[in-house]
């Protein structure tokens, strides 16, 4: 004798958690994916610049900010001085840095060049590698050849 089931079949919204779950999912690590990037330093207004650079996992990041009446200078997100920031890097490097390490300079827009340059020469004299940090312009700015 074959067994019939006598109660009708209502599936209804059970079929549908699943798909509800998976989109709740996405939006979580939509909204709350920026808040887990780690990033190095202080925040600055970085200036436009239109070239890209790949991640590097074993740099040092020097932040310059505006202030007065001396720009602020950040080794990671600590406060620094010049010859703090050159003892540090004097540290760093006597310490077995390897050669390959990168300094990521980033420099408020608001900062005077002079600063810039006194720690850009203040890296490269210890030896380090240098990269300036800027950030992509806006897609309406036009393009440095096509002034």
């Amino acid at each position: 004798m074959k067994l019939e089931m006598t109660l009708p079949e209502r599936p209804g919204f059970l079929h549908a958690l699943p798909i509800l779950n998976i989109f709740a999912l996405v939006q979580l690590f939509f909204l709350l994916g920026p808040a887990l990037v780690s990033q190095s330093g202080v925040a600055v207004e970085l200036p436009p610049s239109r070239f890209q650079m790949e991640r590097y996992q074993d740099s040092l990041v020097v932040t310059l900010g505006p202030g007065e009446p001396d720009p602020r200078i950040h080794f990671g997100r600590d406060a620094v001085t010049v010859a703090e920031l050159s003892d540090r890097l004097e540290k760093l490097r006597a310490g077995g840095a390897p050669s390959r390490v990168l300094v990521l300079l980033q420099t408020d827009a608001g900062t005077p060049v002079g600063v810039e340059r006194e720690v850009t020469e203040l890296a490269l004299g210890k030896g380090f590698r240098l990269a300036l940090v800027g950030k992509t312009p806006p897609a309406s700015a036009p393009k440095p050849g096509n002034l």
